[in-house]
């Protein structure tokens, strides 16, 4: 079977079954009573369904079991997603302390790696290859897991978010897969999971009729750590370390930076809050919608720019990086981490806009002019 045939089926059973799985799941959360309720701190206004993750899981099984892509470890891969799954659920219907839900994620995360699923070695320029053998790789891969996996669930904030954010850095990392030195089973497995994820998106993207939930929200992030892990981090080029890190920009320093405004603010660093740059954007004027497609915009762009950083000469890629740099300072003052929440930058670039009264007066002035 050719690779265009596994991706097309691939894409469409997920994308199918995911789509058809969100109606029973709908009628399941009502049941178990696993709903989403208004609060002080939530956007939403009214009482929505949750663990819609488990349409996302249904089709990617699906699509797994057409393709079934030559991963090694996979069983492992598998059992552990099977236990972050379990986990979501749990804390979707129970609302479980965080040590509780840390502790599904380190089995789910402990399999695979105990069976070999490793980083073993980063490349970063300048330095060149670095190995990370024994037990500084084993607590390297699970740091990367775990803090991917807890990165995706804390961007899971808006309709369609997390959906459209994972489904935009895996299609960098497809193009890659394919286009850096060729990974055919990584190219599937991202095929699958978006597929999935566009099947869920129909229903997730506002307004919403259902969320996924941590069910969803930590197996995509399970899912994306996986794929980097086994995917990216194996790729003996200039920039290894760097390139999973920029295609997991928004959702990985989104996180970050939380945990530094946390302790800036001398607040506890699990505490929720509503600074993370999806209620940034908002309070800046967006609407909701436009505050999805802003954070989409942001995603793709460090896509884009990840794949030319794989693919172009050394002295691009530091161009590249300065560009990098000016778009996470401008996160950083979006989130409230630069100089205790001053905006230098934003402000800068604000002021050498014109405003709406001063292009409202120049208006009126070549008016009478005319």
């Amino acid at each position: 079977m050719n690779i265009g045939l596994n991706m097309t089926l691939g894409l469409i059973v997920s994308l199918i079954v995911s789509y058809v799985l969100v109606f029973p799941v709908i009628k399941l959360a009502k049941k178990w009573r696993m709903m989403d309720h208004p609060e002080e701190r939530k956007i939403h206004t009214q009482i929505t369904p949750r663990m819609g993750g488990l349409a996302i899981f249904g089709g990617v099984v699906a699509g797994l079991i057409v393709v079934r892509p030559d991963i090694p470890n996979f069983i492992w891969i598998a059992v552990g997603g099977v236990i972050i799954v379990l986990t979501g659920l749990l804390d979707d219907r129970y609302q479980v302390r965080p040590i509780i839900k840390l502790t599904g994620q380190l089995m789910a995360t402990l399999i695979p790696v105990i069976a070999g699923v490793t980083i073993d070695f980063v490349s970063i320029p300048f330095i060149g290859i670095i190995q990370l053998n024994g037990v500084l790789g084993f607590v390297v891969t699970v740091l990367w897991i775990i803090g991917i996996t807890n990165a995706i669930n804390l961007i899971d904030g808006l309709d369609g978010l997390a959906t459209g954010v994972t489904t935009i850095s895996l299609l960098s990392i497809a193009v890659m897969a394919l286009a850096i030195e060729p990974q055919i089973a990584i190219f599937y497995l991202c095929v699958i999971l978006i597929g999935s994820n566009i099947g869920f998106l129909f229903h997730n993207f506002n307004p919403a009729s259902i969320y996924m939930g941590d069910t969803g929200s930590l197996f995509l992030g399970y899912s994306m750590a996986m794929i980097s892990t086994v995917g990216l981090f194996k790729n003996v080029t200039l920039f290894s370390f760097i390139i999973p890190v920029i295609v997991l920009a928004i959702p990985l320093f989104d996180t970050l930076f939380s945990i530094l405004r946390r302790m800036i603010n001398k607040q506890k660093i699990m505490m929720p809050d509503n600074k993370h740059i999806h209620y940034q954007i908002l309070n800046a004027g967006f609407s909701h919608r436009a505050t999805v497609l802003i954070i989409y915009g942001f995603s793709a762009l460090f896509g884009v720019l990840a794949i030319l950083f794989s693919l172009t000469p050394f002295i691009v890629s530091l161009g590249i990086t300065v560009v990098i740099l000016i778009l996470l300072h401008l996160f950083a003052e979006m989130t409230g981490v630069v100089q205790k929440g001053k905006r230098p930058l934003i402000d800068m670039v604000t002021k050498s806009l014109p405003s709406s009264e001063k292009r409202n007066k120049k208006e009126e002035k070549s008016k009478q002019e005319q």
